[in-house]
């Protein structure tokens, strides 16, 4: 049986949120429909991981990752500024909702990536705003796992407390700099936290 070994990871996904909510970036009151779904799928994702092993999607997850670090890389118009919705909200929420809260319940390793390129291609948003929506249903999906694994007594507190200090303070200065700087500042940290995950992940995965 899968164990997280520490998860208070809310912290740093909240912290980032409520930041990005006073800077005006976000807007709260657009996201209920959005954390509705995540949540439905990020409680279904972690009582299936309770019962599997997620072992089969790491050999899937580094190509989905270079794919997308590939997309943004040889788009570099992609996210400078909002475009028209390729998906109405409701749409949106109900499919990506689900499919990413359910991902990031079952497993979780590059969902913050792959949030911040939905709302891009599927909501138009622009970079800034895309991580700033990003963080929203982080925190959701986070918040949801947190509470099932902490139900089944899977949750080390020593450890994610310390995690969640570190993240806290990363949190925060991280969305500060992206307030002031924007999408040219967002993009190469982007693209390089894609590519160090797909490594990390790559190597966890092979290295046996």
């Amino acid at each position: 049986m899968p164990t997280r070994v520490a998860a208070i990871w809310p912290v740093g996904s909240g912290s980032a949120a409520w930041h990005y909510a006073q800077s005006g970036i976000v807007s709260l009151s657009e996201c209920g429909l959005g954390v509705l779904f995540t949540l439905i799928g990020a409680i279904a994702g972690t009582l299936l991981v309770q019962r599997l092993d997620p072992a089969f999607l790491k050999h899937i997850i580094p190509i989905l990752l270079l794919a997308t670090a590939a997309y943004v890389l040889f788009k570099p118009q992609l996210g400078t500024e909002d475009i028209h919705p390729r998906m109405s909200p409701g749409v949106f929420y109900l499919v990506i909702g689900l499919s990413l809260g359910f991902y990031d319940g079952f497993l979780g390793p590059g969902t913050g990536s792959f949030w911040t390129m939905a709302y891009m291609l599927g909501l138009g948003f622009n970079l800034t705003k895309a991580t700033g929506y990003t963080k929203v249903m982080n925190f959701a999906s986070n918040l949801s796992s947190l509470a099932f694994f902490a139900l089944a007594g899977q949750v080390y507190c020593a450890a994610g407390l310390i995690m969640g200090i570190g993240q806290l303070l990363g949190a925060k200065i991280g969305s500060g700099m992206v307030v002031a700087r924007g999408t040219k500042f967002i993009r190469p940290v982007f693209l390089t936290m894609v590519l160090a995950l797909t490594l990390k992940l790559l190597y966890d995965t092979y290295r046996k």
